[in-house]
């Protein structure tokens, strides 16, 4: 299944919602895999970024779909991007 990065900045409504309950991460988590996604790792981070996630997912319209889903909600700004294992990158190349 097809790997995708997404970068994601909290807007101030999304600060306020984790300060008062940090476990709605997970339960958003959960929420993906409504939709089709898994996550494969997940990262709170410093700089303009707040999250850095690993998912699955079966293709890009899934991912556009969670990115607009998430989006709408107004707690969220999320950059997607697919990612390509390395061997098919290189063999692309060759």
């Amino acid at each position: 299944m097809p790997v995708y990065i997404l970068l994601s900045t909290l807007t101030d409504e999304g600060a306020g919602t984790i300060k008062k309950n940090p476990g709605r991460i997970k339960e958003v988590n959960a929420e993906l895999g409504n939709l089709g996604v898994k996550v494969l790792a997940q990262y709170a981070t410093l700089g303009p970024y707040d999250f850095v996630n690993v998912i699955e997912a079966p293709d890009n319209n899934t991912v556009a779909r969670v990115s607009a889903e998430l989006s709408s909600r107004g707690s969220i700004k999320i950059l997607s991007l697919p990612a390509i294992p390395i061997d098919e990158f290189i063999k692309a190349l060759s």
